[in-house]
């Protein structure tokens, strides 16, 4: 017996997993679940051409082996660390070059590159443990076009080849106990294209994520999925935004992924994300709009109600988070805008300044806004948001009384929200600011009427649509839906900059209810 024991733990022993010292990296397209869902079988075709013709050859010449493909990526193991920078700096210059030669943005692939060098255990082909699991999550923090390495891989190689790093600090990495000294190389180009649609080129991007169901019961997704559908639907009707569909955010369903990490993988700017909870009396919704550039938290709320009618219910919670929501990315927007020269503003960046001070009651502030909405306009003639505003720029300046040329500006207000209907048919703000023009400029109301529905169905949260058709209703004696749709402007923006002009309307809709 004592002799069969023996022979077990020498086996044990002998069984023990060999540990030894490699170099290693992983590499991933950046937006490839957003490029999977535009056209999957284009996708996936451009990245075996990329990793049979670029990655595989170049890791002949660079002394390493493929380990394992993940999907999107691959593992691959070095020699050497100096052989990893080597073939990652290759990779990336040869990427780069392709995108050079391609006139579409949406044929090319980006890739982000980790160097990690540590101990390794081997089995079957593949390698595995902890310092494995810090290259792989090193890999969300190399920008699209770059590479980022560890201490360990930067001690071998800052001596022996001319690169230029930037240093990121220590990273806290998910299980991992101690941060991670890291460094970034790149990206190769100022004007890598990640492939992410034209139309987020130009607004801040959002992807909003399947709320976790906390309930413990799988038969509640149900709500949850509704809640998320509505902001989606509701989110893509503000015309600033360029919102992720939810067939694309859907995979994300029952994944516990950071900010970060999802904006990594679909090129977004902005994520919301958060739980549901259902009892049998109350319904609790939490969620937290994040910079995925960051990781911060820029807003957060929980809303608990009671449970009664259901969509009622679930309504409700939809228009508290989507009244949130664009108020707040709006704000973080305009403080990277406020970060640049005046003179390097993007059609969109000016356009946010215009709105920081277009409510002001100084005339001379105000005046700002329409320098700033003219900028925008030269900068980009096609941006209908630009000239929506401007349009409403001149609606106040005339309102107001400021102006010394009303009808000259009546007449100019009229034409920029035809031209940014003209450039975009759904925007709620060039559709209202027309309507409002017909009726509080020109007394067409039955003109007025059709633009301004137009405007509410267009982007139904859209606060200053409901508050300009509640003007509309009162000239025409409608006091109940005056009221109504005053309120309902109100709801959608309790903290809005032109509240006092909200109110202003409010009043109207009483003196008329009481008239």
């Amino acid at each position: 017996m004592s002799v069969g024991n023996a022979n077990v733990g020498a086996d044990l022993v002998n069984e023990r997993p060999e540990r030894r010292s490699a170099a290693f990296a992983f590499t991933d397209v950046v937006g490839y679940s957003a490029f999977m869902a535009q056209d999957e079988a284009g996708t996936h075709a451009r990245w075996m051409a990329t990793r049979n013709h670029l990655i595989i050859p170049l890791l002949q010449t660079h002394h390493g082996r493929l380990v394992k493909s993940t999907g999107d990526g691959v593992l691959v193991e070095f020699d050497t660390p100096l052989d990893a920078v080597e073939w990652s700096r290759a990779v990336q210059a040869s990427s780069n070059e392709a995108q050079d030669v391609q006139q579409d943005a949406s044929e090319s692939l980006i890739m982000r590159i980790s160097i990690h060098l540590g101990e390794v255990i081997e089995a079957d082909g593949d390698i595995y443990g902890d310092d494995v699991n810090i290259a792989a999550r090193l890999q969300e923090h190399a920008e699209p076009g770059g590479i980022v390495i560890s201490q360990a891989v930067f001690d071998r190689v800052e001596a022996l080849i001319d690169i230029t790093t930037r240093n990121l600090g220590p990273i806290y990495l998910k299980n991992t106990p101690k941060p991670v000294q890291a460094y970034a190389l790149g990206p190769w180009s100022t004007q890598v294209r990640t492939g992410v649609p034209t139309a987020a080129e130009k607004l801040p991007s959002i992807a909003v994520l399947p709320l976790q169901n906390l309930g413990g019961n799988p038969a509640n997704d149900y709500f949850g999925d509704g809640i998320v559908e509505d902001v989606i639907v509701s989110l893509s009707a503000l015309r600033e935004l360029f919102v992720i569909s939810r067939a694309t955010t859907l995979r994300f369903a029952g994944e516990r992924l950071s900010p970060r990490e999802v904006g990594r993988i679909l090129g977004v700017r902005y994520v919301l994300m958060g739980s549901v909870r259902l009892t049998a009396t109350q319904v609790r919704v939490t969620t937290q709009l994040c910079d995925a550039f960051t990781g911060e938290i820029i807003w957060g709320d929980s809303t608990e109600v009671p449970f009664g009618e259901l969509f009622d219910v679930q309504d409700s919670i939809v228009e508290q988070i989507v009244s949130g929501i664009a108020p707040h990315i709006r704000e973080s927007e305009l403080k990277h805008a406020m970060r640049k020269r005046p003179g390097n503003l993007s059609a969109y960046d000016a356009t946010l300044r215009a709105l920081d001070i277009i409510n002001s009651l100084d005339l001379d502030t105000f005046k700002g806004a329409r320098d700033y909405l003219e900028q925008a306009m030269t900068d980009d003639p096609d941006f209908a948001m630009a000239h929506a505003w401007a349009a409403r720029w001149y609606s106040l300046h005339v309102g107001q009384g400021w102006s010394k040329t009303p009808k000259k500006d009546a007449a100019e207000a009229m034409r920029l929200a035809a031209r940014a209907i003209d450039l975009d048919r759904q925007n709620a703000l060039a559709l209202a600011t027309f309507g409002h023009l017909k009726s509080f400029l020109y007394h067409d109301y039955d003109s007025a009427l059709v633009y301004l529905e137009r405007a509410r169905r267009a982007s139904p949260n859209s606060a200053l649509a409901w508050v300009l058709s509640s003007a509309t209703m009162s000239y025409l004696d409608r006091a109940e839906e005056a009221l109504e749709h005053a309120n309902r402007g109100l709801r959608l923006s309790p903290f809005d900059q032109s509240l006092f002009y909200f109110y202003n309307v409010l009043s109207l809709a009483h003196f008329t209810e009481g008239s």
